[in-house]
C-alpha cells in the first residue's frame, strides 16, 4: 500500500498561504503609516485567486474563486486596498482550512504509521536478533515484551501478556492474550511477554488494510457536497447577474464592489467536506471504520435494519442455561463425568460445557480412552464404564433407554429455542444439558437507541430454527424475523424488503453473509479486527464484536448532516444581514469585507461542534 506524503504543490500552498496570512496581518497593522504593505499584499494575495480561477474555467468548472477575482479586481482598480486586504485574508484563510480537510485524513494515516516499532525481536533458534519491521517474513517467530508495540498481525506460541488494543477497537480495556490467540499490529503490550508466529505482514495487517480504508474514504464526494457544487455555481451566476442589474440601475460602483465582497465566500466549500471528514475521524477513534462520506451520508437515512442472529445478534458461542439429572447421582459427580467427556473436544458445545464445569470449581482430568463422532456426540471409557454424551438420537442409537417423560421435556426445552446435550452411562440416562446461545447484553438496548434515532422496523434472517429464532427475537426486541434460511434465501428476503420498504442496512460478520452484504445500501462487519473478508466486504467494519458501533454510527450521521444542515442557513443568514447592511448604506466596501471575514469562520468553526459528541454508552 502506498502511503500519501504531502503533495508538493499542496506544501508550498500552505507555506505561500501562511506567508500571506502574516503579510496581510502586518499590512493591518501598519496600514496608517506604511500603505504600501497593503497594496503589495493585496496584489500578491490575487495570484493564487486567479490561478484558481484559471484552472476551474478550464475544466468548464465554476467556482466560489471566480466571484472572489472579480471582486478583487474591483477593489484593486477602486483603490480599495483595506478591503482588498480583509478579502484575502478570509480567502487565505479558508485555503488553508480547505488544506486542513485535504491533508486530515493522512494526518491519521501518519499517526497511525507511528505505531508501527522499527525495529523487532527476531527468535533465531536459541538466539535473538533485532531487525528492522521491513524485514520481517511469513513465519518468523517474534519476541513481543511489556510496554512495546506488536509489529505485525500473528499467533500466539508461548507466553501471556495484557494487551491494549484501543488503536484498532477503541476499547480502552485490556485484553489478555495467550498461546493460540491471535494479536494484531499497532496494538501495545502493557505486561507480560509473547512468542508471535508471524502471520502478516506489511500491506496485509489490520492497521495497513483500516489505513487503505481511511485512505479511501477521504477520496469520494457525498451527494451533498455534489449538490453543494452544483449550488455554487448558480449562485454565483445569480450574484454576478445581480451585482450587473445593480450597476445598470444604480451606477453605484461602490455599491456593487460592497454586494461582491459580502458574498463572495468559501465557508460551504470548505466547511461540508470537513463536517463529514471530523465525522469519520471521531467514528475511527471508537473503532468504527466508515469508508468514505458518501457511506456516512446514506447511513442516517436507512429506516431498516437487517440482520444475521449467529455472531450478530447473539455471542455465537454456547452457555450452559440449565442441568437436569436423571439418575440417582449428585450433580457434582455428573458435571464431573460430563466435564470429562467434554474436556478433549473442541465443539462449542463441550467448550461451553468444560466452562461451566470449570466455573463451579471441580477439578477435570481426560478419561482413559476417547471417541469423537463429530456433529453426533462423544464416546469415553472410565474403568470398567463406558460414558456417551451428545444429541438424543446418538444415546440412543447406541442402545440408551430414555423415557417418553423425558422426552417430553426434551422436546419443550427445544420448542423453546434451547439446544440440548445429553450424558448416559453405559446404557442408563444420567441426564440432560441444556444450552442456549447467549443474547449480547447490548443487543435490546441498541435496537431501542436506533428506533429513538429514526429507524422503523429491525429484520432478522437466520438459518437457524424457528423455536431459537423465536426465542432470540423475543429477547432483543427485533419486529419481525425469518428462520431456516439459506444463503440464497437471504439474497431473496433482502431484495423483498428493498422493494417494500427502500434502503436498507445489514448486519453480519462479513464472511458467510458478503453476498448479503453486498446487496445492502449500508452494510456492517461485526468484530472485524483481524478478519481481511470482514474489512473489505461492508461498507462499515466495526472493529470489536460491539453492536453499540451501529447505533453511534448512525447517531454520527445524524449530526454530521444536521451541522451541515445548520452550515447551510448560517451562511444564508450571514449573507442577508450583509447585504442588508450594504443596501441600508450601513457599511461600504470596507464594512463588507470585514463583515465576510468574520462570518465566513461560523460555518467552520460549527463543524468542531462534532468533536464534542458524547456517544452512548461509552
Amino acid at each position: 500500500m502506498r502511503i500519501m506524503d504531502f503533495n508538493q504543490l499542496l506544501r508550498w500552498r500552505i507555506i505561500f498561504d501562511q506567508f500571506l496570512i502574516g503579510l496581510l496581518l502586518l499590512s493591518l497593522g501598519l496600514y496608517f503609516w506604511f500603505p504600501s504593505i497593503s497594496i503589495s499584499s493585496a496584489i500578491i494575495g490575487i495570484i493564487p485567486v486567479l490561478y484558481s480561477t484559471g484552472r476551474a474555467l478550464k475544466k468548464k468548472e465554476i467556482t466560489i474563486d471566480l466571484l472572489a477575482s472579480i471582486a478583487l479586481i474591483f477593489t484593486i482598480i477602486e483603490g480599495q486596498w483595506l478591503s482588498a486586504v480583509f478579502i484575502n485574508l478570509m480567502l487565505s484563510s479558508s485555503r488553508l482550512f480547505s488544506s486542513y480537510t485535504e491533508r486530515k485524513t493522512e494526518n491519521i494515516i501518519k499517526s497511525l504509521l507511528k505505531l508501527r516499532p522499527t525495529d523487532v525481536k527476531i527468535k533465531d533458534g536459541d538466539h535473538v536478533r533485532i531487525v528492522k519491521l521491513e524485514e520481517i517474513e511469513l513465519g518468523d517467530i517474534v519476541i513481543i515484551e511489556s510496554g512495546e508495540r506488536v509489529p505485525i498481525d500473528g499467533e500466539v506460541i508461548s507466553g501471556q501478556a495484557s494487551i491494549d488494543q484501543s488503536t484498532l477497537t477503541g476499547e480502552s480495556e485490556p485484553v489478555i492474550k495467550k498461546q493460540k490467540n491471535k494479536v494484531f499490529s499497532s496494538t501495545l503490550c502493557l505486561t507480560g511477554s509473547l512468542v508471535v508466529r508471524v502471520e502478516k505482514v506489511g500491506e496485509d495487517t489490520t492497521l495497513a488494510k483500516i489505513i487503505a480504508l481511511v485512505d479511501e474514504a477521504s477520496r469520494s464526494k457525498t451527494k451533498t457536497e455534489t449538490i453543494a457544487g452544483k449550488f455554487s455555481a448558480w449562485y454565483i451566476i445569480l450574484t454576478l447577474t445581480g451585482s450587473a442589474l445593480i450597476y445598470l440601475i444604480t451606477a453605484n460602483l461602490t455599491l456593487v464592489l460592497s454586494v461582491l465582497l459580502v458574498t463572495c465566500a468559501d465557508d460551504l466549500a470548505v466547511a461540508i467536506p470537513l463536517g463529514f471528514t471530523v465525522s469519520i475521524a471521531k467514528a475511527a477513534r471508537q473503532g468504527i471504520i466508515i469508508k468514505g462520506s458518501a457511506v456516512m451520508e446514506r447511513l442516517g437515512k436507512i429506516r431498516t435494519i437487517v440482520t444475521d442472529k449467529t455472531g450478530t445478534l447473539t455471542r455465537g458461542k454456547f452457555r450452559v442455561s440449565d442441568v437436569q439429572v436423571t439418575a440417582k447421582i449428585s450433580e457434582a459427580d455428573f458435571l464431573t463425568i460430563a466435564g470429562r467427556c467434554a474436556i478433549d473436544s473442541e465443539h462449542p458445545v463441550s467448550r461451553a460445557i468444560v466452562a461451566y464445569v470449570k466455573n463451579k470449581k471441580i477439578h477435570l482430568h481426560g478419561p482413559d480412552e476417547v471417541m469423537e463422532s463429530p456433529g453426533e456426540g462423544i464416546w469415553i471409557k472410565q474403568g470398567r464404564s463406558i460414558y456417551r454424551q451428545g444429541k438424543i438420537h446418538f444415546l440412543e442409537t447406541n442402545g440408551v433407554k430414555i423415557k417418553a417423560e423425558t422426552k417430553k421435556q426434551i422436546t419443550d426445552w427445544q420448542n423453546k429455542g434451547f439446544s440440548i446435550t445429553a450424558l448416559a452411562k453405559n446404557r442408563t440416562l444420567l441426564g440432560i444439558i441444556i444450552l442456549e446461545d447467549e443474547v449480547k447484553k447490548s443487543a435490546q438496548a441498541v435496537v431501542m437507541a436506533t428506533k429513538k434515532l429514526g429507524v422503523k422496523q429491525w429484520v432478522m434472517l437466520t438459518g437457524d430454527n424457528r423455536a431459537v429464532a423465536a426465542r432470540v427475537a423475543e429477547q432483543v426486541g427485533v419486529d419481525r424475523f425469518e428462520a431456516e434460511l439459506y444463503p440464497a434465501d437471504k439474497i431473496e428476503a433482502i431484495k423483498k424488503i428493498k422493494r417494500e420498504h427502500g434502503e436498507v442496512a445489514m448486519l453480519g460478520d462479513g464472511v458467510n453473509d458478503a453476498a448479503a452484504l453486498a446487496l445492502a445500501d449500508v452494510s456492517f462487519a461485526m468484530g472485524a479486527i483481524g478478519s481481511d473478508t470482514s474489512i473489505q466486504a461492508a461498507d462499515i467494519a466495526l472493529m470489536r464484536d460491539d453492536l453499540r458501533g451501529v447505533s453511534e454510527a448512525i447517531f454520527l450521521s445524524q449530526q454530521a448532516s444536521r451541522i451541515i444542515k445548520q452550515n447551510f442557513v448560517i451562511w444564508a443568514l450571514s449573507n442577508s444581514v450583509g447585504l442588508t447592511l450594504v443596501f441600508a448604506g450601513i457599511i461600504g466596501p470596507v464594512g463588507a469585507s470585514v463583515f465576510n471575514f468574520l462570518t465566513d469562520f461560523l460555518p467552520i468553526m460549527n463543524v468542531f461542534k462534532i468533536y464534542r459528541l458524547k456517544l452512548s454508552h461509552r
